[in-house]
């Protein structure tokens, strides 16, 4: 399944930026691929930039990476619920109170890394295990309707919008 399969009505416009970030490719190939391309992203990072804030308020590279880790494990869980049809609509979460509890800061680049890479392989055992119906089934999460499909779209689009964030606002001096 790919990104150009997905109807309109399967998500909220809010998540169309990050489903727009996905090539169109298989969902199942780029939930494999895509994490093994961050992770040899950022392991290329000078180590100076790690708890880099380009701006007052901003997270570091390390919280991005710990929100990236929580919102993967929140959207999986909503795919795992809308598949099974669970009707009960689940609450928003908020990220910033997420990242200060996180504490992303206190552990090592390796120790992120490690934790994205294993709820990643956690994901590709769920998605890998849905089938056509299921992929389409609906439910509600803050407040949207969104497809189980279009949960899988959102955790590869969000996660590329947060490398190209890395490349723009944390690494523009070292690519220009």
């Amino acid at each position: 399944m790919t990104v150009k399969q997905l109807n309109t009505d399967e998500f909220a416009p809010c998540y169309l930026p990050y489903i727009a970030m996905v090539g169109d490719i298989d969902l199942i190939e780029e939930l494999e691929i895509s994490v093994h391309r961050l992770i040899r992203f950022v392991q290329d990072i000078p180590i100076d930039k790690f708890d880099y804030r380009y701006a007052e308020g901003k997270w570091t590279i390390k919280d991005i990476l710990q929100h990236l880790i929580d919102a993967e494990r929140i959207f999986s869980y909503r795919a795992l619920r809308f598949s099974r049809n669970d009707p009960s609509p689940l609450l928003s979460f908020e990220e910033d109170d997420y990242a200060v509890q996180a504490q992303a800061n206190n552990r090592s680049i390796k120790d992120l890394l490690t934790e994205l890479a294993v709820v990643r392989q956690a994901t590709l055992s769920l998605y890998s295990s849905f089938n056509e119906e299921e992929l389409l089934r609906m439910g509600t999460a803050s407040n949207n309707k969104m497809s189980v499909r279009a949960l899988g779209f959102v955790i590869v689009g969000h996660q590329n919008h947060h490398q190209k964030v890395f490349q723009e606002r944390y690494l523009g001096e070292l690519t220009e």
